[in-house]
């Protein structure tokens, strides 16, 4: 038999909404080159693949093009499948060794809410380009370790944004997080996510920018638990609760369907 995978549904409660993410429980470590050409093959913003280690499991996230240090919905759609496949018991966390340090989830009623480390940035001079690139005025522009944070006036000017994704990409960073308060009191905050320099141009929710936006709409909001929206095409909600270092990003998930991959884990022949 060969290698199952999953395509879940992360940050929805129904399918065909939020982000899709692919996710291959191995029973050991694969080859690089396999991952990567799997992601290619999946042509999601990331697939994850992860296996038993020590007391929880290796994770790792792929693009179509990149390994990428850190990926929100494709944990939490990894954590989705060990507690439906049984891998873990309902009532376990789930912990995960990656390339951003331990990071866990926790099954909180129909929602799973994970540990992330905060990644808060700091302002920035504006990169030359960008405000070209994204077609409109930029209130603040700040940067972490992985991307660009960029606060524009209103959600209708974010919503507006169509990129010039080929002059996005010549910026030097992993992605551009784009940002405004909400025009809905259903949420708190706004946001559109922009990776074509990772293969990305578009993520439809983003956990790991919610590292990032967390902490930077707490400081403006006053408030440490909020709720986000991400305004891609598909959509999705986010919860955010920022403490101490930590950010804890939670949402639903769906499984989509589940297939199986043809031969071993290796690369083409």
């Amino acid at each position: 038999m060969g290698q199952i995978i999953f395509q879940v549904d992360a940050f929805t409660n129904e399918p065909f909404a939020g982000n899709p993410a692919g996710v291959c429980v191995l029973e050991a470590p694969a080859p690089d080159e396999w991952m990567q050409h799997v992601a290619s093959e999946m042509n999601l913003s990331e697939t994850a693949f992860l296996y038993p280690h020590e007391d929880g499991f290796n994770l790792r996230w792929f693009t179509p093009t990149v390994e990428v240090d850190l990926c929100g919905h494709a944990t939490l759609a990894s954590a989705h499948v060990l507690w439906e496949t049984g891998h873990l018991h309902q009532d376990q966390s789930a912990l995960f060794d990656t390339r951003s340090g331990r990071l866990s989830a926790t099954r909180n009623g129909e929602r799973i809410e994970m540990a992330f480390p905060a990644e808060p940035e700091q302002q920035t001079p504006e990169p030359p380009g960008l405000a070209e690139a994204l077609g409109c005025e930029l209130r603040y522009v700040g940067k972490n370790r992985m991307d660009y944070l960029v606060e524009v006036e209103s959600e209708e000017v974010l919503r507006g944004i169509r990129p010039d994704f080929t002059r996005l990409a010549q910026i030097d960073s992993r992605g551009f997080i784009v940002t405004s308060r909400s025009d809905s009191d259903a949420y708190d905050f706004v946001s559109r996510f922009f990776a074509p320099r990772v293969g990305v141009n578009e993520d439809p929710v983003t956990g790991s920018s919610h590292c990032c936006l967390g902490p930077f709409w707490a400081r403006r909001l006053k408030k440490a638990e909020m709720t986000a929206y991400q305004a891609s095409a598909r959509g999705g909600v986010v919860g955010v609760r920022v403490g101490d270092d930590k950010v804890y990003i939670s949402g639903q998930a769906v499984t989509v369907f589940q297939a199986e991959l043809r031969g071993q884990a290796h690369g083409p022949r």
